[in-house]
């Protein structure tokens, strides 16, 4: 199936000429700081990467970046963003949700900032307006805490005999209470039974998981999360062991073994990221580049963790499905 295409409002890239060669300490010092963890993110950074070369920087010859992790604990944030602040970066990219992209804003009134977030940045107060953003603070959202009622109406379409279906939240997540009264919403309008377990450290997510088990839910919603992103093996290894069908929002967990998910493409988000820290970097203004918002979203549906859970995909499903992993 051919995905359907991340549209932007930047009307496609634009090429720039590669500045000329500097010494390595002239070199202009790109901050990036995340609440995921590295070792999650290669394809990200790559594709963070691939958006700077297309404004015409390379990283170690004509840019460099400094990387900070938050690895899931958002409590290390602030430091992270006082420390590149200290350090005079060119802009502040503060990437992996709504976390990093307020301890930037927090950390900064004058560094540029390039942000990536799942929510709504007008209502967190992020920028002034989509179109115009003002102050100094631009990026993307990628809408995906916003899909979760989309998400449980695809499970129910999947399980449909599943008299109750557990929901994960990360309670210390900013907008995790509007993403649970917009899952609690859509519940009641199908008249679906839904169990609610809360986490946001991995002791609480171990007795979080734990409890499905022991409420007897027979799928499961996997909140939007950066936490969960960043232990998202574990849960996959969870929901296989206990045959659990679950759903997520990015692609990544569907490859790496989750059953299925519906979200924007994330990759294509960061290498927007990328293009907009380089206009910034070529004297683009950030309170003049609108937030970038994805217009579609893929399907993903794993056949093979299918399989494994004896679980019949409709036709109908796989048909609309952006891409169906054998």
């Amino acid at each position: 199936m051919k995905r359907r295409e991340f549209i932007t409002l930047l009307g496609g890239a634009v090429t720039w000429p590669l500045t000329a060669h500097t010494q390595p300490s002239a070199l202009p010092v790109i901050g990036f700081m995340s609440a995921r963890a590295m070792k999650d993110s290669p394809e990200l950074t790559a594709a963070f990467r691939l958006g700077l070369r297309d404004t015409g920087f390379v990283e170690g010859q004509t840019i460099s970046i400094e990387y900070r992790w938050a690895n899931g604990d958002y409590a290390r944030l602030p430091a992270l963003a006082s420390d590149l602040v200290n350090r005079r970066v060119a802009v502040l990219v503060a990437l992996g949700g709504e976390p990093s992209a307020f301890a930037a804003k927090r950390g900064t009134s004058t560094i540029p900032i390039v942000f990536g977030i799942g929510s709504d940045p007008v209502e967190g107060g992020l920028v002034e307006s989509l179109g115009r953003p003002g102050g100094n603070a631009t990026g993307y959202t990628l809408l995906a805490t916003q899909l979760e009622p989309k998400r449980l109406g695809l499970l129910r379409d999947l399980v449909p005999g599943a008299a109750v279906i557990g929901v994960l939240v990360n309670s210390d997540f900013p907008i995790a209470a509007r993403q649970l009264k917009d899952i609690e919403i859509a519940a009641g309008n199908i008249g679906q039974r839904i169990f609610v377990a809360k986490a946001s450290s991995d002791n609480e997510l171990q007795a979080a998981l734990a409890s499905m088990i022991g409420q007897r839910v027979g799928a499961l919603i996997v909140a939007a999360s950066p936490y969960f992103d960043t232990r998202r093996d574990h849960i996959i290894a969870f929901t296989a062991q206990n045959r659990l069908p679950a759903i997520y929002h990015l692609r990544g967990y569907a490859a790496a073994g989750g059953l299925i998910s519906y979200g924007p493409r994330i990759t294509d988000a960061y290498q927007q990221a990328g293009i907009y820290t380089g206009r910034i970097l070529h004297g683009a203004k950030p309170s003049e580049l609108p937030v970038i918002q994805p217009t579609k979203f893929e399907l993903v549906i794993n056949m093979k963790t299918a399989n494994a859970l004896g679980l019949a995909v409709p036709n109908s499903m796989q048909l609309l499905a952006d891409e169906v992993i054998e």
